[in-house]
């Protein structure tokens, strides 16, 4: 479902939120629009499928949120592959973020604050709070959020900025923009999560410093994530101030952070050359972070189907880590590209052993059976995926596929409609659904198990309409 460039926030239908009286929205009522919000989202922006970024920047969110105000541990983050700089929160618990983040920020604690700063806005709740005649703007300013970053996930430019300056304006530019006093809060609050996390508070106003910085050298275009947050010399400075004497102490780098930098970048870049030409360029120069460098040129390789090369590399890697996980999986991912299926998946047996349950790896076994034609057991590891990840669009997706491979078609339609539930299409549900339902009219178990699920969508659709 394509949005095009001249959508508009009336454009985008949410639900109505509450009652005259209720004065606030209810932190349940934020936490149903955030869902239905990213459903209606994920129906627009395809997310980025990388399981070991999205492991790795989930583990980070969840560690952060555990020493922030957020009193909901109900979160979903979804990556967005777009090189721009920017991350965003919405009401409920749902937190954005684009790949281009990794390239900015200089190391872990940097990126860290971005992320700190916005579970700061979700904890502080300032979509919802605010006077009654704000309130009654909050429908419209959801529709223009959802516009707005849509379009920067998927346009950029000068569409993305027009889209913000219009839903600015048709929300009165009560809650896209957050007001300056929400942004001292935020700023306030996700630096003492900094602190809490025991991270480098500096990070905060390094961050700044560098978006600024962006913002100087690239003309007009400012960073995404400036057009909702913008910075100053004195945001940054009090930002500094705050951190003072904390921040001077020494913080440990985590090696895995540039580890999945170099995922990011190679991810981003078209053409695969110059991420071969870049990562080189850092192992002449003697980079302090050679194995993360070594690292992106062997990705670099894999990409440019030039496996040897990046096989070579890895073997060298694993020598020196032998349990490294994210250098076992993208060896194993080069065996998968080798068509080396059988040892690709009794390396991941073992390493399963070892990791039961870890996603990444369970997606790439799932991988490894599907091209190796072994759809039923791919159908079997996908299938324990989608009770762990129930709310994973792409496992759902996979599950789909990989049935309908095997002929199991009932299951198709069925993993299809969860597929679609989570994207928020929810009358293509339904029909998966009554298809599904109609293949196993003698099925005792089955029939009962998809008419309940069909009770549980028009619940879903009433409670949507209700809030």
């Amino acid at each position: 479902m394509p949005l095009g460039n001249n959508l508009s926030a009336n454009e985008i239908k949410l639900p109505v939120l509450g009652d005259a009286a209720s004065g606030i929205i209810s932190k349940q009522q934020e936490y149903e629009l955030g869902r239905i919000w990213l459903k209606i989202f994920r129906s627009r922006v395809k997310a980025y499928d990388d399981p070991l970024m999205q492991i790795y920047l989930e583990q980070l969110l969840y560690n952060l949120a555990t020493y922030s105000d957020l009193e909901d541990p109900r979160l979903e983050l979804v990556i967005v592959k777009n090189p721009s700089m920017n991350a965003f929160a919405v009401p409920g618990g749902v937190v954005g973020f684009h790949t281009g983040v990794f390239a900015y920020a200089e190391n872990e604690d940097q990126m860290a604050s971005v992320l700190a700063h916005e579970l700061a806005h979700i904890s502080q709740r300032h979509f919802s709070r605010g006077t009654e005649a704000q309130r009654k703007t909050s429908m419209l300013s959801m529709a223009g959020l959802l516009a707005s970053v849509v379009l920067a996930a998927t346009a950029g430019g000068d569409a993305a900025s027009a889209a913000m300056i219009t839903s600015q304006a048709l929300a009165m530019d009560s809650q896209l923009r957050y007001s300056r006093a929400n942004e001292q809060e935020a700023d306030r609050a996700g630096l003492a999560t900094m602190e809490r996390a025991n991270r480098d508070p500096g990070a905060v106003a390094d961050m700044f410093t560098t978006l600024l910085k962006a913002t100087r050298y690239s003309g007009s275009r400012p960073p995404e994530f400036l057009l909702t947050h913008p910075v100053t010399e004195k945001r940054i400075g009090d930002a500094r101030n705050r951190s003072m004497g904390t921040s001077m102490r020494q913080y440990a780098e985590n090696p895995e952070f540039f580890l999945m930098r170099a995922r990011a970048l190679v991810a981003m870049e078209h053409n695969v050359k110059n991420s071969i030409n870049r990562f080189k360029a850092e192992i002449n120069a003697n980079s302090l972070r050679a194995d993360a460098a070594n690292y992106g040129l062997a990705l670099a390789y894999l990409k440019n189907h030039q496996l040897s090369k990046a096989k070579q590399i890895m073997s060298k890697l694993i020598t020196k880590n032998p349990a490294h996980l994210t250098f076992l999986y993208t060896d194993i991912e080069i065996d998968i590209a080798q068509k080396n299926y059988s040892a690709a998946v009794a390396r991941l047996n073992h390493q399963l052993t070892l990791n039961p349950n870890n996603y990444p790896l369970m997606v790439l076994k799932s991988e490894a059976l599907w091209q190796d034609h072994k759809y039923d057991s791919a159908d079997e590891v996908l299938t324990a995926l989608s009770r762990m990840r129930s709310q994973d669009p792409m496992i759902w997706y996979r599950l789909a596929e990989v049935r309908g491979l095997a002929g199991n078609i009932s299951g198709l339609h069925q993993a299809r409609a969860e597929y679609f539930i989570l994207i928020g299409v929810f009358d293509m549900a339904r029909d998966q659904l009554s298809l599904a339902a109609k293949l196993v009219s003698r099925d005792f178990k089955q029939s009962a198990i998809i008419r309940q699920r069909l009770r549980d969508l028009a619940q879903m659709e009433d409670r949507a309409e209700k809030l």
